[in-house]
């Protein structure tokens, strides 16, 4: 299986998950992140502090 499951969270909350390649890398990971719907009406009017990435795991967006 060359697929994992990722965690898109906001503020550490788990806002939405996704299935990817198991080999996708940090860039990637965080657009995809920054792209999705759900995770962007918890963004919407605020700015991004610092995103965490770790690789087949979570991307973790931190907002103010």
């Amino acid at each position: 299986e060359n697929t994992v499951e990722v965690v898109f969270q906001v503020n550490g909350k788990v806002r939405a998950k996704a299935s990817v390649a198991k080999d996708m890398d940090k860039a990637a990971l965080e657009k995809l992140a920054m792209d999705n719907d759900r995770v962007k009406e918890f963004m919407a009017d605020k700015t991004v502090v610092k995103s965490i990435v770790v690789p087949g795991k979570l991307v973790n967006i931190v907002v103010k």
